[in-house]
């Protein structure tokens, strides 16, 4: 590597810290103090909120946005997007089930974690190769995956699932489900490679800088399509747990899951600019969507009204993240 390279990432390294440890402060203690008010409030109003069976139901259905959301970090992170992942969810779901009812749990999620990582990679490669704005190419993605799903299942469930496959999303290990076990493990490993692995720290400065990021020699479209690669991977595995929870395969599983997954990342620091964000910010972001979405199934909230509550999320931590970088002058 060279010495403009060791600079660079040196540079984006120090940044990132100086961010964690300046937001530790701000952000995420905003976050903390409105994940706690809004406990308290939703438990108030209905004291069910802090029940056992809640609590444990709350853990399952927020580790599957949590492990997608992982994945909208990393692409976000690089000043791109990926709206396919909710897509994704649905067409391996389907997929998937059909190999596991054919080859077995192992062989079948093995493969059905294969192609969603090569869907992921695929995307990657025509953002990196072809200079393709990732709106774009993961927006075509997003209609062609939830179409192909509809077409390889015939608009129909994919049932007889193996009931050791089911364990994967409704079992618990010491009272914790499984799914939430799996996500802390993405989690962890995910963090660690943000910020303690030479991967982390180019990634960090392609978003921060893609043009000084080519000048020091770093291999940007590698590191484009190892993010979307990364972020197919995550949307296949929380699709298998998914699939898992709902015993068959789903044509319809994930539907505005990118939304959600935006909102989460976007809520939890990651800047739209790129080369901002932490994993750490992402699970405080998903937690707060997954408070707000239970607290309001719990008092009898409207669906209609909650995707009304969530598009005002989204513009309003957008509007908060533009009105920083105009005060940075980024």
């Amino acid at each position: 590597m060279t010495e403009a390279a060791s600079t660079a990432t040196q540079a984006a390294g120090g940044a990132r810290k100086k961010k964690w440890y300046r937001r530790i402060s701000t952000e995420r203690a905003g976050l903390i103090i409105a994940i706690i008010a809004l406990s308290a409030i939703f438990g108030t109003i209905n004291p069910n909120f802090f029940s056992y069976t809640n609590i444990t139901n709350v853990m399952r259905q927020v580790s599957v946005l949590a492990i997608v959301s992982v994945g909208q970090t990393l692409a976000i992170m690089l000043a791109g997007i990926d709206l396919s992942v909710g897509s994704i969810l649905g067409f391996i779901s389907v997929f998937g089930a059909a190999q596991i009812v054919s080859f077995g749990i192992l062989p079948g999620v093995l493969i059905a974690l294969l192609v969603s990582a090569a869907i992921g990679a695929f995307q990657g490669y025509w953002v990196a190769k072809f200079k393709i704005p990732a709106f774009i190419v993961t927006l075509g993605g997003l209609s062609f995956l939830r179409g192909g799903a509809f077409v390889y299942s015939n608009g129909m469930p994919v049932s007889g699932l193996p009931d050791e496959f089911l364990l994967l999303g409704s079992g618990s290990f010491m009272g914790v489900p499984i799914p939430a076990i799996i996500a802390l493990v993405v989690y962890l490993v995910f963090h660690f490679m943000l910020t303690r692995t030479r991967t982390g720290r180019y990634l960090y400065a392609i978003g921060g800088n893609e043009e000084a990021a080519v000048l020091s020699g770093i291999k940007v479209g590698r590191y484009k399509i190892f993010a979307y690669c990364m972020s197919g991977l995550l949307a296949g595995l929380a699709s298998i747990i998914l699939t898992s929870r709902v015993v068959s395969g789903q044509p319809t599983l994930g539907e505005a899951f990118e939304l959600q997954a935006i909102a989460a990342t976007i809520i939890g620091g990651t800047s739209f600019s790129g080369g901002q964000g932490t994993l750490v910010g992402t699970f405080l972001g998903v937690v707060l969507m997954a408070i707000i979405g239970n607290g309001l199934n719990l008092i009898r909230v409207s669906s209609f009204i909650q995707m009304m509550v969530l598009g005002a999320i989204i513009v309003f931590a957008v509007t908060l993240d533009t009105i920083q970088h105009r005060k940075s002058g980024k």
